[in-house]
């Protein structure tokens, strides 16, 4: 008699990974970010000019603005300004594309190093017993002061640049980080498997690596999304109070901060690069929302 062979079962990892996918806030938050990511990478051939370069003939112009300037060659050529320039004559559509860039490298770096360290500190006060207090009352100490205060003064007192910004970003989102790490670490400790693992004399660092950090991965996940928009949220303050990036490098920030002068007759000099703010924060929120949805058991049910 034949038999038929069942269909293989299908893995774990697919399975999440399907769910996921299916998730509409992830779809709508991961495309619009994956977007805004392509567009950073991709700047110089999206019909951007030097966003540096000043033009003194089209200073204060609105969106579609066309001038006739001069190219490398000497020849005449006409330029269009899609979204105007601002008070210097540089374009804002090219300012805002790459200031894009400068956005995502801060709120992708802050969220890859806060989760780095974050999970080592993490995982040694959830399972060293003793080094446990010391470090979760340091910890409540940086968490007692408010993030953009702490950003600030750190910036303070060191040189404005990109890589003062992103510690200063990151020193605040750490204690949140180990938080999370140390409540999944003190819950693992107790399981049946991993006392049978310290019985039969498996050492510490296979123990975390083995056995309790696989258990970390999907609140990290989620957790760093949410690090990453507060980045970009935390890094355009800055820029806007004129301590982060420094102003010749175009960011979403500094751009608005210099067009808050003309706001009342040329509102566009910080209605198109708020408008990139508030869609990457909303878009990578909403990323994190779905990934909490899906990989929280909690919440997967109802998917």
């Amino acid at each position: 008699m034949a038999t038929i062979d069942a269909a293989p079962p299908v893995s774990r990892r697919r399975s999440v990974w399907s769910t996921v996918l299916r998730n509409p806030s992830v779809l709508f938050g991961g495309s619009i970010a994956l977007i805004m990511l392509i567009i950073a990478i991709l700047a110089p051939f999206l019909d951007t000019r030097d966003p540096a370069e000043i033009n003194p003939s089209a200073r204060n112009q609105k969106p579609g603005y066309t001038a006739t300037v001069r190219d490398d060659e000497g020849k005449r050529i006409q330029v269009k300004y899609h979204l105007g320039t601002d008070s210097l004559g540089r374009d804002i559509y090219s300012r805002v594309i790459y200031g894009a860039r400068v956005s995502l490298i801060v709120g992708i770096t802050v969220a890859v190093i806060a989760v780095f360290v974050g999970l080592i500190i993490g995982m040694i006060a959830g399972y060293v017993r003793w080094l446990d207090s010391i470090i979760m009352r340091f910890m409540d100490g940086l968490m007692a002061i408010p993030e953009i205060l702490l950003a600030i003064a750190l910036v303070s007192l060191s040189r404005a640049g990109l890589p003062a910004v992103v510690i200063a970003i990151v020193i605040p989102q750490v204690p949140r980080v180990v938080r999370l790490v140390r409540s999944v670490v003190l819950s693992i400790r107790e399981e049946p498997y991993v006392e049978s693992a310290i019985t039969v004399g498996t050492p510490t660092p296979t123990l975390l690596f083995r056995h309790v950090l696989p258990n970390t991965t999907a609140p990290l996940i989620v957790q760093g999304t949410f690090i990453c928009a507060s980045a970009i949220l935390v890094e355009a303050i800055l820029s806007f109070l004129g301590i982060g990036i420094p102003p010749e490098v175009p960011t979403w920030g500094n751009i608005m901060a210099e067009g808050r002068t003309y706001f009342r007759i040329l509102p566009h000099n910080i209605l198109y690069p708020g408008i990139a703010l508030a869609l990457a924060v909303l878009a990578i929120n909403m990323l994190g929302d779905g990934l909490r949805d899906t990989l929280d058991p909690r919440f997967a049910k109802r998917f």
